[in-house]
């Protein structure tokens, strides 16, 4: 009896040891590090930052803000880039794209001088826009007209238009020749080939509504899917479709990776940010959410230095009306700014 009672003293000695890593996620430490202001008007979508370059892109109404990382002092502006959402960069071109909504084009702009070199034509709407390093091609994602805008970097030449049977929203490549976009509408995420053009293959997000955010995990082929409308965050495997998990979050607009940390990221509008730790290529878990700013629903990461970026600005309320019982806060002027997350 003595050797079993002291058999079972060691076996929860070593419980209590393992119960840290097993029952409670190891947390971050991250929080809010500082903020960077940008006086000027208008509203938001999309953040891109490029740590090698320590240049932030803040999409601001009708142009783009570009801060250095490190203080966030203004470096330049990218005018006249009418209701634009996202920022693409394409380094071994010494490019950057923008995507205007309301212009229903693509600026091509000089990475070094940020002088705007061209206008290119897109779809209706062109929403989220990324740069594939495999095929050397910029996707836009053109919301209105349910399609992608493909563009040789090489060239700044139309190569393809890819219909899409639905609105989408943010895209990634893995790096091998697919390329990945969340149909917000239909719920779906669709596989292109980035050599042919094609659709090749759309799953369904069971368990997932109006997925936005998007990122992925080129080494594991994990893609980490914000969805918006139910506050899920859905881990799939990028080959097959295959769902791992749901885990929850708050109402995500923007997702991003952290290859090194294994860590992904929900940007919620609430005023959080979600975090999912990839334990490995089939186990994940749900760490923490950390607090940020309400409307703080885009989020960048640098992946040099781990630190995240994300746009907010201060609201009020306003008065419902006749034909609008549900009216969106107004921005109060002059309170836009970029929050710094991190250790």
């Amino acid at each position: 009896m003595k050797l079993l009672l002291k058999a079972f003293g060691i076996a929860l000695t070593g419980l209590a040891l393992a119960a840290p890593s097993l029952l409670f996620a190891q947390k971050t430490g991250f929080k809010v590090l500082t903020t960077f202001p940008i006086k000027s008007s208008g509203g938001w979508d999309y953040i891109t930052v490029d740590g090698a370059s320590k240049r932030i892109y803040v999409s601001h109404g009708m142009q783009v803000n570009i801060l250095d990382v490190a203080t966030g002092d203004s470096v330049s502006v990218i005018p006249d880039t009418k209701g634009v959402h996202g920022i693409a960069l394409a380094p071994e071109f010494n490019k950057g794209y923008t995507s205007n909504g309301r212009a229903n084009s693509i600026t091509v702009f000089n990475l070094k001088t940020n002088d705007v070199l061209k206008q290119v034509a897109a779809g209706t709407n062109p929403d989220a826009i990324f740069y594939d390093e495999f095929s050397k091609k910029v996707y836009a994602f053109n919301g209105r007209s349910k399609d992608a805008t493909v563009v040789d970097a090489a060239t700044d030449m139309v190569v393809a238009t890819i219909p899409l049977g639905g609105k989408p929203e943010t895209g990634v490549s893995d790096g091998k020749g697919k390329v990945f976009v969340n149909i917000e509408d239909t719920n779906e995420e669709v596989e292109i080939d980035a050599k042919t053009n094609q659709v090749l293959n759309r799953w369904k997000l069971d368990g997932g509504e109006e997925p936005s955010g998007l990122a992925i995990d080129t080494k594991t082929n994990r893609l980490f899917i914000g969805c918006g409308g139910n506050k899920t965050m859905v881990v799939m495997d990028a080959g097959n479709g295959h769902i791992f998990g749901k885990y929850p979050i708050g109402g995500c607009d923007g997702v991003a990776f952290d290859p090194t940390l294994k860590l992904a990221y929900a940007s919620n509008g609430e005023g959080t940010i979600s975090v999912i730790r990839e334990l490995s290529a089939d186990k994940f878990e749900f760490v923490e959410n950390i607090t940020t700013e309400p409307s703080a629903r885009t989020i960048g990461i640098d992946v040099l230095t781990h630190k995240l970026y994300l746009p907010a600005g201060k609201s009020k309320p306003v008065a419902p009306t006749a034909d609008n019982a549900h009216p969106r806060p107004q921005q109060i002027p002059g309170t836009f700014h970029v929050i710094v997350v991190g250790k």
